[in-house]
């Protein structure tokens, strides 16, 4: 079975219940099984401010659906918890974002694997690295680097 990462995140109402909600319903799916997942890190917001701090997590999973069917599902879990989608970036009961699915790529209407701001966001690599510090990410480095470089760069601004 494919091996997939997922990034999880929520700013509104009890962030802690919200994200074991989530891992919750993502376990209950009968073509995902739960793996790892990382601690929950508090952060700040990112793009638009004006809103109250995340808690975010990473999840891996072993999983029989296809990247779309995958994505699907975790649009159904976010529907299924209340999510709004009003402002980009904007405050979320959840957010469940796809991550990596196996090493493959790919680019659709919709679904874009890896990622596309993965790389650049601490708040997804710092738990990634927690689960997975050895994976191999779209550019050659480990999670483990990739963390180690955000948290430099944040140090530095």
């Amino acid at each position: 079975m494919p091996v997939a990462y997922l990034g999880l995140g929520s700013n509104l109402g009890n962030r802690k219940a919200n994200l074991d909600q989530a891992v919750e319903l993502l376990k209950a799916h009968p073509g995902i099984q739960i793996s790892k997942v990382s601690s929950y890190y508090e952060t700040e917001p990112v793009g638009y401010t004006d809103q109250p701090d995340f808690l975010n997590a990473a999840v891996e999973i072993e999983t029989e659906l296809s990247p779309r069917e995958l994505l699907n599902t975790v649009l159904d879990i976010e529907n299924k918890m209340g999510r709004k989608r009003t402002i980009r970036w904007g405050p979320r009961v959840i957010d469940i974002d796809i991550l990596l699915y196996g090493t493959g790529q790919i680019e659709e209407e919709g679904l874009q694997i890896p990622h596309p701001r993965m790389m650049e966001r601490r708040f997804v690599i710092e738990p990634l690295s927690e689960i997975a510090p050895e994976l191999k990410l779209p550019d050659g480095r480990t999670a483990l680097e990739a963390a180690k470089l955000l948290r430099n760069e944040d140090r530095d601004s």
